[in-house]
């Protein structure tokens, strides 16, 4: 039985249920937003505060190795995408995601306060290391947890633009930590002071930030999915009772593996692809950055509610054969070209296609799962799947790009696409066969 046959949409419009809805997707987006913009501060910053960590003169190893550090973080976030699923999912949506944004904040200020490699050597990139390993823990668990908490607030006709929040707000936090390095960059710091110590404000501002989403997050109000699920089903979140669901599991790492490959190729990396390899000015590499993530933004309401009217499953397929046909020739032009406007276009190019993916797949897994398990099963294996294919995008770029080997990276991105679009391809239509009114 559909989801639909259970939930019929009301005759008459309620503005009250309406209103109380908006707000928690509110509230909850924008700690999304702060979680965020503490992860972005690292990518965004990362040309300033290399060589306070990393001692040297090649630019390309220096951010070789903030690509690491970067990449290791990730291995923390299955742990917790566990943990914080765990909690989601025995003792409710709001706990996990205060707590989540709790420990953004502790990561965010160690950064904030670590000293360079010059005053206490090679302790300084452990502790980043550190610091990030939290920030990894925090975003491991944020994503489940807000994935499920928005998509069950959310009302049923609504499910795919309301859920496409998240993704607006996971890129408002890159826009923010670029706001914020432009007004360094443009009115407040010479670029002398950026690189001295201005590189360490946007992470107290983060850190201040966390605090302030936590506050508002106390206030957030239950879902009444898990209200509902407590009365069929005894709260678990555990592991084994995640097991009976192996095909869902399975699907939440496939889907997933070409979407999270090219949301940090277009994101993470494609800042430091237009300053070394196209070889654009730092500050047109800001603004085609900037202006590119606006563009991202605007589209990912706008697929969702196209997604609410059409399906998930057309618009991952779009994503899938256009990123499969045409990342390898949009990179290799990419790379040619010298204009900061071409640049802007082709990477609002690839936001056509990639926008397929971010917009929807985290209504899509939660439609998977039943509640009692929802925030695990979404947060999990998407969390691994992360680690594996989205946290080392930038790693494998910048190693190909150091042995002069570049578009082999282009030729990868294309290969785990295909395959995601194969799942894509078999996988049912989640909106027509839903799994959210399920709590056994």
């Amino acid at each position: 039985m559909t989801e639909q046959a259970i939930n019929p949409a009301s005759e008459h419009f309620d503005v009250a249920d309406a209103q109380r809805r908006i707000k928690a997707i509110f509230i909850g987006s924008i700690g999304n937003l702060v979680e965020w913009y503490d992860f972005y501060a690292y990518t965004a910053f990362a040309l300033y505060f290399a060589p306070a960590f990393f001692p040297g003169h090649d630019p390309v190893v220096q951010q070789l190795n903030v690509a690491v550090v970067f990449a290791a973080t990730f291995l923390m976030r299955p742990l917790g995408g566990w943990f914080f699923g765990y909690l989601a999912d025995h003792f409710g949506r709001r706990i996990s995601l205060t707590l989540s944004v709790v420990f953004m904040c502790f990561g965010s200020l160690i950064i904030a306060l670590t000293p360079t490699y010059a005053t206490i050597g090679f302790a300084a990139p452990m502790i980043l290391a550190l610091a990030r390993i939290i920030e990894g823990l925090s975003l491991g668990g944020e994503y489940g947890a807000s994935a499920t908490y928005l998509s069950e607030v959310a009302d049923p006709q609504h499910r795919g633009f309301y859920s496409s929040f998240q993704y607006v707000t996971l890129i408002g936090g890159q826009l923010t930590a670029i706001i914020v390095l432009l007004l360094l960059q443009k009115v407040f710091l010479t670029p002398e002071q950026l690189k001295d110590w201005g590189w360490r404000i946007p992470f107290a501002i983060g850190a201040a930030l966390a605090i302030f989403a936590a506050v508002m997050r106390r206030g957030l109000h239950e879902t009444e999915a898990f209200e509902e699920a407590k009365k069929v089903v005894k709260p678990t979140g555990s592991i084994a009772n995640l097991l009976r669901y192996p095909r869902e599991l399975l699907l939440v790492v496939g889907l997933t593996a070409g979407g999270t490959a090219a949301f940090y190729t277009f994101t993470t990396y494609m800042q430091t692809f237009v300053k070394l390899s196209v070889g654009l000015t730092e500050d047109q590499t800001t603004f085609v950055i900037f202006g590119t993530l606006i563009f991202a933004t605007i589209l990912q309401p706008i697929y969702g509610a196209i997604s609410d009217r059409i399906g998930r499953k057309p618009l991952l397929i779009f994503f899938g054969v256009a990123g499969t046909l045409a990342t390898v020739p949009l990179l290799m032009t990419l790379k040619e070209t010298k204009s900061p406007f071409v640049a802007f276009i082709l990477i609002c190019a690839a936001w056509l296609f990639v926008a397929g993916y971010t917009s929807i797949n985290a209504v899509v897994k939660a439609e998977l799962f039943p509640t009692n398990v929802r925030a695990l099963g979404v947060g999990l294996p998407y969390a691994i799947t992360v680690s594996i294919f989205g946290g080392t995008a930038p790693a494998i770029a910048l190693y190909f790009k150091s042995i002069g080997r570049e578009e082999w990276f282009y030729f990868y991105l294309a290969g785990i696409i295909c395959l995601s679009l194969i799942i894509y391809a078999t996988m049912r239509d989640t909106k027509h066969a839903s799994a959210m009114h399920r709590h056994e």
